[in-house]
């Protein structure tokens, strides 16, 4: 290639580069009683849009195996909701809430481990009521049914963006997961406008929810029952699982006019060599990613095994993957195929003497972006000028218009308790 093909190829490239994109363009009207407030008294009986090969059709989540390839692979995230919302009372009445996002100064570990942790952590945290809490320790009591457990809440530093709280409790045998489940409350959205409710306990959270750390469900996953389940197996599509720990990021508005100015959240990833492995089982099989936790998940796997191409000797920090790198210079220059890529990956974790990775991902999915292991998505309707609306129109480009469009005028429910899609890319 001479130089002036090099050059109109890297105008083209920069024009198309979702950095230029500007939010304005993903905006459409939501109105209130559009969200869904509360989820259905049966799972699999929200509705089901369907897009494939340009047609819309509609149906409901009992019958989404009908729509789906036989021998396809399904991806689900199987990260499970915490209570991360803590109320402690001022002795002057005032209430500062306490919201978990994630530990803070641990590195990379298992969010188990960080979970069992006894007696004390330190976690970043946003707080609601901050301009009250003029220093000291905030305390709260539960009884357990067999003892009183006192929760006490210090204030260590103040972020650019959020707070350093310290939480200890006594008795100091009670886990962290523990105190949560007994002291916190389901972390809502804040689109959902009421109190969480003790149903919220269950449905606001997935059948097949394992793994402790997420701060909101991945909610594609709320329609999926058992019967979805069995359906699947009498059609020969199988699934896997792998966990992404959704953080408050995932409703952090759009506010700057051009995506170049906004900065995307950093998510927690833990995947196992058999999930991988059944990704490379199914390279040239119909992969689909249940919610767009599962899609950024397994594409960010690609891209981790294309760098462990570029660099075999690559460190585990250096492996996960940035806001804007895959659409940029070495990782955009790489033909690779997703065997290929996958097959270096699991190379790398056997010489770095590794059967799970974990690791961060950052990654922005817009349009502009070509799905490198995803064929489709089953996922819920977002909200006008977010990253999670920008990661469906990659799919589908400006035909998510149209399929907003139809939601909106055939009394779809909207959001997070809300139907849903399988939409099939191109």
């Amino acid at each position: 290639m001479d130089g002036n093909s090099e050059q109109f190829f890297e105008s083209i490239r920069s024009i198309m580069h979702p950095r230029n994109i500007s939010i304005l363009d993903f905006t459409y009207q939501l109105p209130e009683e559009k969200i869904a407030a509360f989820p259905l008294t049966e799972r699999d009986a929200s509705k089901l849009l369907v897009y494939k090969s340009g047609q819309i059709t509609e149906d409901v989540y009992r019958n989404i195996a009908t729509h789906i390839p036989a021998g396809s692979l399904l991806v689900f995230n199987n990260t499970k909701v915490i209570q991360a919302r803590i109320l402690f009372q001022k002795p002057t009445g005032g209430v500062i809430e306490i919201f978990c996002l994630e530990p803070y100064g641990e590195g990379i570990h298992e969010f188990s481990t960080i979970m069992s942790r006894q007696q004390r952590v330190r976690w970043k945290c946003m707080i609601g009521g901050a301009s009250k809490w003029k220093g000291g320790a905030l305390s709260k009591q539960f009884n357990t049914g067999n003892e009183t457990v006192e929760v006490k809440a210090t204030l260590l530093e103040k972020l650019s963006d959020a707070y350093v709280v310290e939480l200890s409790w006594e008795p100091a045998h009670y886990t962290f997961a523990e105190v949560l489940a007994l002291a916190g409350d389901m972390p809502l959205p804040p689109y959902i406008k009421r109190k969480a409710e003790l149903t919220d306990k269950e449905r606001y959270q997935t059948i097949y929810a394992e793994q402790d750390g997420s701060v909101a469900a991945p909610t594609a996953g709320l329609h999926f029952t058992d019967h979805v389940f069995k359906s699947f197996e009498e059609k020969n599509i199988s699934k896997a699982f792998v966990t992404l720990h959704v953080g408050a990021g995932t409703f952090k508005p759009v506010k700057a006019s051009l995506m170049e100015q906004h900065e995307m959240h950093s998510e927690w990833i833990d995947v196992n060599r058999e999930t991988i492995e059944l990704l490379l089982q199914n390279a040239g099989n119909t992969i689909i990613a249940v919610g767009t936790t599962s899609l950024r998940t397994i594409e960010t796997l690609y891209w981790m095994g294309v760098k462990t191409i570029l660099q075999p000797s690559l460190s585990l920090d250096a492996l996960a993957i940035q806001q804007w790198e895959v659409y940029e210079t070495p990782l955009a220059d790489v033909s690779c195929s997703l065997a290929a890529s996958l097959d270096s990956l699991l190379r790398w974790m056997s010489r770095n003497g590794l059967d799970r990775l974990l690791s961060h991902t950052r990654i922005l999915i817009a349009p502009g972006y070509r799905y490198k292991v995803a064929k489709a998505i089953i996922t819920n309707f977002h909200q006008p000028q977010s990253t999670l609306l920008l990661l469906v129109a990659a799919s589908v480009n400006e035909k998510w218009k149209d399929i907003y469009a139809y939601a909106m005028e055939n009394d779809f429910r909207f959001l997070s308790y809300g139907d849903g899609s399988l939409i099939f890319t191109g």
